[in-house]
């Protein structure tokens, strides 16, 4: 069996999750307490991060490059589109994500209002906060304009896009972070990710000190 040692809140893990639960590989979760940088944890990656997959025999790291592994050896359900220009706008929109939306959103919210205190690094810094918290407006405009003009943020289906994003929302979600009366387009978008059967276990993470808002693993917000 395979075996991800993850962060349950974080975008990352969470991206490599919903990959994993979607081509229905059985997985085990090992959840890691990756800030402490402890021996055996930098010897699985010496980069220090979350998510480390164990599968096939082999430890590999690197979310976007995890599930492309993923896409390769077992490609049903494709995640991945067929064209070499369909797959660029989904590894363009993955990026945009797991780079942009993090620096300026996932990274200041969920950092100053949960890791901060997880961490025992002190309070949450107010500018970040409030940094974060003007930036994801933009996003969600951008995330409608995209909805606006294809069925699913690349195109016509579901791809590991439409994951990227869900992830890092989802994570957001948990700290009532998302305004999602802003686009019902957007709102509409998650709610058919979030019905998804590999979506399921997310719903269910639990983080001590912060109860999830009562929407949270309700199908139907």
């Amino acid at each position: 069996m395979a075996r991800l040692f993850h962060a349950p809140l974080s975008p990352f893990c969470r991206k490599v999750r919903l990959s994993l639960a979607e081509k229905k590989i059985e997985c085990e979760l090992v959840e890691e307490r990756y800030w402490e940088q402890d021996a055996d944890f930098m010897r699985r990656n010496p980069a220090g991060k979350v998510p480390i997959l164990k599968i096939d025999g082999k430890f590999l790291a690197e979310s976007a490059a995890i599930c492309e592994y993923l896409e390769e050896v077992h490609p049903e359900p494709a995640l991945m589109p067929t064209s070499p220009e369909a797959r660029h706008e989904v590894r363009r929109l993955v990026g945009w994500f797991d780079d942009k939306f993090y620096n300026e959103v996932t990274g200041k919210l969920l950092y100053e209002r949960v890791y901060r205190k997880v961490h025992g690094t002190g309070y949450p810094d107010s500018a970040n906060v409030k940094a974060g918290a003007k930036a994801i407006k933009y996003h969600l405009d951008y995330l409608a304009w995209l909805l606006d003009h294809r069925r699913w943020l690349a195109g016509d289906s579901m791809t590991l896009a439409d994951f990227a994003a869900a992830a890092h929302l989802s994570s957001l979600d948990y700290i009532s972070d998302v305004d999602w009366n802003r686009s019902e387009a957007v709102k509409d978008w998650y709610a058919k990710v979030k019905s998804r059967p590999a979506f399921r276990s997310i719903l269910a993470d639990q983080i001590p000190g912060f109860p999830p808002p009562p929407h949270y693993a309700d199908l139907d917000f």
